[in-house]
């Protein structure tokens, strides 16, 4: 997202904010109706354009964006849509992915209000590893060729009863709605925007062997020396390392391990 669509987000993420602290738990319900706004711009491109064209006065695209909203959504719901087209974004995408964004923040809110934000992280980071060790099920959900309601009901199957409302919800819109690159992808956004809610960085940390508590402890403060700020460290365990362990703080990965080191000697040699 280039820079005039994150200045709009930004802009649009602040006014938000002091809407989810008034509904505290209530906050999910703006979520569900904000993915409602999202699959709407996802199925027409003219309505993508008329909210986004730059050369079309802020005001008239606000005035679009209530008309078509009103009697639908809450009043707030309502007022950040209409705010976001009299902004400016860069691509008719960017609104569409915006909005979607904001409707996760509101589900993580009312986590936050319930003080449960920490059980959705480690939820979703316990579902992103049991797609990453389950080849077929990672498919199998990613599978846009099978219909949304199949692709659900296999996750219901797998999750029911296991994971918290708020975590369900959102691991249940990314299934059906397969918006991101991929699944995995989308997972890891909502873990980054539930860390960034606690102003954590997220720090997936994969090992041979269990880590100890003095070990996470030992590694925690030494990310957050690196980082500058406190870091949510998700441990994750895979024999395949070796030895050592492999860190991965969004896009930078340090990967420590002695498979790793291995793998680059045998390119030397090959080399």
């Amino acid at each position: 997202m280039r820079a005039t669509s994150q200045a709009s987000l930004r802009n649009a993420s602040e006014a938000w904010e002091q809407v989810l602290r008034q509904a505290g738990a209530d906050a999910a319900g703006y979520g569900g109706q904000l993915f409602a706004v999202v699959d709407a711009l996802d199925r027409s491109a003219g309505l993508r354009r008329a909210l986004t064209e730059p050369t079309r006065d802020g005001e008239a695209k606000a005035a679009l964006a209530a008309e078509l909203l009103r009697g639908k959504v809450a009043e707030p719901v309502l007022d950040l849509v209409s705010g976001m087209a009299r902004s400016r974004w860069s691509a008719d995408g960017d609104l569409a992915d915006s909005v979607e964004e904001l409707a996760i923040v509101s589900y993580l809110a009312a986590a936050d209000a319930k003080g449960e934000l920490t059980r959705v992280e480690e939820e979703v980071f316990r579902i992103t590893r049991l797609l990453a060790e389950n080849r077929d099920l990672r498919f199998a959900l990613g599978d846009r060729d099978a219909s949304p309601e199949r692709r659900v009901e296999l996750l219901t199957s797998v999750l029911g009863g296991k994971v918290g409302e708020e975590t369900l919800a959102l691991v249940t819109r990314a299934v059906r709605s397969l918006r991101a690159r991929s699944l995995t992808a989308a997972l890891n956004r909502i873990s980054e925007l539930a860390a960034a809610r606690r102003r954590q960085l997220v720090a997936v940390v994969t090992a041979a062997t269990p880590l100890t508590q003095a070990q996470q402890e030992r590694l925690a403060e030494t990310l957050a020396k690196a980082y500058g700020r406190d870091v949510q460290m998700n441990v994750a365990v895979d024999p395949a390392v070796v030895g050592g362990f492999r860190i991965q703080v969004g896009d930078e990965v340090v990967d420590a391990t002695i498979a790793a080191r291995l793998d680059l000697a045998r390119r030397r040699l090959a080399g």
